[in-house]
């Protein structure tokens, strides 16, 4: 009797649902919304519907405004992550595989990680200017730490054997660190790349408020001074489009850089 209880809330945890389940709860959502708005229980200027929102995005998207800010803010966050994730990816590599570096670099970025990076955009400006070095940097800076953490966390975790039998087939350190260290540790690496997308979208917005004539979030802050809320909600869902369209990349090529993780 015990064992099929158990063996039924194991299926109860392993079960899973259809996709067209996360579409309908999706509508569902948006036909709530739209009810409310039109009954006009909330105030179009503090939350318009989905359908005035859309209207808006489209005027927006014809009109160019959308691909001039989304062109600026596009070449600001990749140049920002790439820099990012090349840095925080050596980092991470040589501190984990050398002792030295361990001791001289952990300490340095566990100290400087908790410190909100969006405080030190005043500093990078006075530093280097208004201009698109300060925004790239501080970008750079928001996906340095996850990347090289959980770099650096991957690499440590790396089975010891697999490294034995490397070293009882003479294989030299580079070979190791190429053949055995690197592909074992591209889970965590691509973990920490994901975490490194979310945190450069939060922090090209904010740094684009700040200090930015254009960008998506130079467009949400305008239209908020405006209170033009439904402008300001086809921002919000351009940046939103924008993360899943980073986080479906990330995981394309996290299947083809690890084909048996799946």
């Amino acid at each position: 009797m015990n064992e099929f209880k158990i063996t039924d809330k194991m299926h109860s945890w392993q079960k899973t649902y259809p996709a067209w389940v996360s579409v309908a709860s999706v509508i569902v959502l948006l036909v709530i919304w739209e009810l409310i708005c039109r009954s006009g229980v909330v105030s179009s200027l503090f939350l318009p519907s989905p359908t005035d929102i859309l209207s808006a995005l489209w005027l927006m998207l014809t009109g160019g405004e959308i691909s001039t800010s989304l062109a600026a803010s596009m070449y600001r966050i990749a140049l920002g992550f790439v820099l990012g994730s090349v840095i925080g990816l050596a980092v991470g590599l040589f501190t984990g595989t050398s002792a030295l570096i361990d001791r001289i670099g952990s300490p340095i970025v566990n100290a400087l990680y908790p410190i909100p990076k969006i405080a030190l955009l005043p500093l990078f400006i006075l530093w280097l200017g208004i201009g698109e070095l300060s925004k790239v940097t501080i970008i750079a800076l928001g996906v340095f730490f996850p990347v090289a953490m959980n770099t650096y966390s991957g690499v440590k975790n790396v089975d010891p054997l697999l490294i034995k039998v490397a070293v009882s087939f003479n294989a030299t350190r580079w070979m190791t660190l190429k053949k055995v260290v690197l592909p074992a540790a591209l889970p965590m690496i691509f973990a920490g790349l994901r975490l490194a997308a979310g945190t450069s979208l939060l922090l090209l917005v904010a740094a684009e408020m700040i200090a930015a004539q254009e960008g998506i979030g130079a467009l949400i802050l305008h239209y908020g001074d405006l209170m033009i809320t439904d402008r300001l909600m086809a921002g919000v869902i351009v940046l939103s489009l924008l993360g899943l369209v980073f986080n479906l990349l990330l995981q394309w090529a996290e299947n083809r850089a690890i084909p048996w993780n799946k």
